[in-house]
């Protein structure tokens, strides 16, 4: 399963320092707005001690850990919903992400200029979510003019279109995201054709000055404090030199952990493993995701023809020394079509080919 997260945010608030962080691969970082014209994209590993202690007990040829895709889109300003600055292009980026990383500059630096001369966390991620519910009224205001031609014919079709239109209008009339909307089933499938902005899930990324600070903000997502610079810093250091500069200043979690573990809880997702002497490897899927569909991650013919799946806790096999031990205790189970796959199961999927 793709992942992709759009990080965003004003000029010169620590977004493409993240970035560098996230992918380690240098893309410019200038203090200047606009220097990130078009979006950088990084695919990185998801860390994963519990693939290295299963890979320790398989010895296999190959470890392949899963992965998340992060894109660096170019800052946005005031009136980006109107083509100011680069936001035309920043909404179509940021259209297809499957979710929302909006830095916010909450630290204080002489040399680095806010492009609207202050420090104000509050208020800079107010102008972003602003613009992007904009952005949305636009999408709807289209569509209700479209669906107000289309509606004579009574289509009753049409006519749940247009009031699902004008229930969305509402909210965005109040400053508040399509995300906060209940939605029944049927009416998500409609919402989703609209490639609304405000819909995506979202986590915000606070670069302070002071991780100690506890980060009171009433905002619609989970908030993600660290030092980005400091954490450049770090991660410039040779890797056995990283662990213990962050014992030395008291970082239990890097930025990137932080940043994965937040986006795994946002988007609901969770892991499986596949091991044996080939290749041990990590798969994200839904939470809730049934064997079979679980098993078309690996191939989507494995949907079609799943017969079985043998599963086992990952703590089990560690604790039994590998599947023949595990077998012998009867700790593999066999599970059927409607098993539920949870986070951390091995599993070996029998397919009828």
């Amino acid at each position: 399963m793709s992942l992709s997260i759009g990080i965003v945010g004003l000029p010169n608030v620590g977004k493409s320092t993240l970035f560098n962080i996230l992918t380690k691969k240098q893309v410019e970082a200038s203090n200047y707005p606009f220097c990130t014209i078009d979006p950088n994209v990084g695919v990185v590993k998801v860390p994963d001690e519990r693939l290295d202690k299963i890979a320790q007990i398989s010895q296999p040829a190959k470890i392949i850990p899963t992965f998340i895709e992060f894109t660096d889109i170019a800052g946005l300003v005031k009136g980006a919903h109107e083509g100011e600055g680069l936001g035309n292009q920043f909404l179509s980026h940021i259209r297809e992400c499957d979710a929302i990383c909006e830095v916010v500059r909450d630290f204080k630096d002489p040399n680095v200029i806010h492009v609207n001369g202050e420090i104000d966390p509050i208020g800079d991620q107010e102008t972003i979510n602003m613009e992007l519910i904009f952005a949305d009224l636009k999408t709807v205001e289209k569509r209700l003019e479209k669906v107000a031609k289309e509606i004579k014919s009574g289509d009753k079709e049409i006519i749940k279109q247009k009031e699902i239109l004008e229930k969305i209008k509402v909210l965005l009339d109040q400053g508040r995201a399509v995300r906060e909307l209940e939605m029944k089933d049927e009416e998500k499938v409609f919402i989703k054709s609209l490639s609304l902005l405000t819909i995506k899930p979202i986590i915000y990324a606070l670069n302070s000055d002071d991780t100690e600070k506890e980060a009171k903000f009433s905002w619609d997502g989970e908030v993600v404090r660290s030092n980005v610079k400091m954490e450049e810093d770090i991660a410039k250091l040779p890797e056995e030199e990283q662990a213990e500069y962050m014992k030395e200043l008291r970082i239990n979690k890097s930025g990137l952990d932080k940043l994965i573990s937040a986006s795994y809880k946002l988007l609901d997702l969770e892991t499986f493993f596949t091991t044996g002497k080939d290749e041990t490897r990590a798969w994200t899927i839904k939470k809730g995701s049934k064997a079979p569909q679980a098993a078309a991650e690996i191939h989507t013919d494995f949907e079609k023809g799943f017969v079985r799946a043998e599963v086992i806790n990952w703590e089990k096999f560690i604790e039994t020394g590998g599947e023949i031990k595990a077998k012998e205790l009867g700790l593999v189970r066999t599970e059927g079509k409607d098993y539920i796959v949870q986070d951390g199961d091995i599993c070996n999927f029998l397919i009828n080919k």
